[in-house]
């Protein structure tokens, strides 16, 4: 059986792991480097870096501070954040990423998801969704959640995984940093879409919401967190152990 993955995200702005709500209202929270190497060291499944306003302000990732990270963890590292070309791919992947996440880049060019995927396969692929209710519709946000797109969700993400995204993270803008629990329902609706791993993301505020994420929806494959990992709220030894107390299949 395939075991659920746990993923801690590092948030980061101006080289430092920050934490918002909603993606509004960011605080500093600690350096990359040494929170990396602590979910490294205590269970952690991967780790995701996401460099929050590179896309927003228009330039590169900060190579420096990822090389720092790459080289201080032992588990797959997923980067993202101002992700818009080929070349951003070769220099991300040679920092010492594992997979790359692309986002506000896909929707400018959709041709770099398959040239991507053709050059570095789509398990280096990740579509990054960030995705809003609109008026009940459920609408691609790009540059960190400032902007709407005006696409509808489900279909984007569909036609990012026919093109050769081989993974997918979505991002509930709507439960993002709330801590009310994941969003079931969004999450659902991608899931039944495509037949990649899922990875929510946005909502945790407990434990007890990976235990229902996992029971009500077995098609997820991982559940992704910040605050709740970053503050000690959650201790991910301890979320592995109530996994598989609820006979919910983690690596210990």
């Amino acid at each position: 059986m395939i075991t659920k993955r746990i993923i801690p995200c590092l948030d980061v702005k101006n080289g430092r792991v920050v934490k918002g709500v909603n993606f509004q209202g960011l605080s500093d929270v600690s350096s990359p480097v040494e929170l990396g190497k602590y979910y490294s060291d205590c269970g952690a499944d991967e780790l995701v870096f996401y460099d929050i306003t590179a896309s927003a302000e228009g330039r590169t990732i900060f190579t420096d501070i990822l090389k720092e990270v790459a080289s201080t963890i032992f588990i797959p590292l997923t980067v993202g954040g101002g992700i818009n070309t080929l070349e951003d791919f070769d220099r991300v992947l040679k920092c010492g990423a594992d997979k790359v996440s692309v986002n506000s880049g896909a929707i400018r060019n959709p041709d770099l998801i398959p040239a991507a995927a053709k050059k570095y396969g789509d398990q280096c692929v990740v579509i990054s969704a960030d995705v809003k209710r609109v008026d009940g519709v459920y609408r691609v946000f790009a540059k960190g959640g400032r902007e709407n797109t005006g696409m509808e969700a489900i279909s984007w993400i569909k036609r990012c995984v026919e093109n050769g995204a081989g993974e997918v993270v979505l991002n509930s803008i709507d439960t993002d940093g709330v801590k009310g629990g994941f969003d079931l329902e969004m999450l659902e609706a991608v899931s039944n879409a495509v037949n990649v791993p899922v990875i929510a993301s946005g909502g945790a505020g407990c434990a007890e919401d990976f235990v229902t994420l996992f029971k009500t929806l077995p098609k997820v494959d991982a559940g992704l967190a910040a605050s709740i990992f970053h503050f000690g709220e959650v201790k991910i030894a301890d979320l592995k152990q109530l996994l598989r107390e609820n006979d919910i299949n983690v690596r210990l």
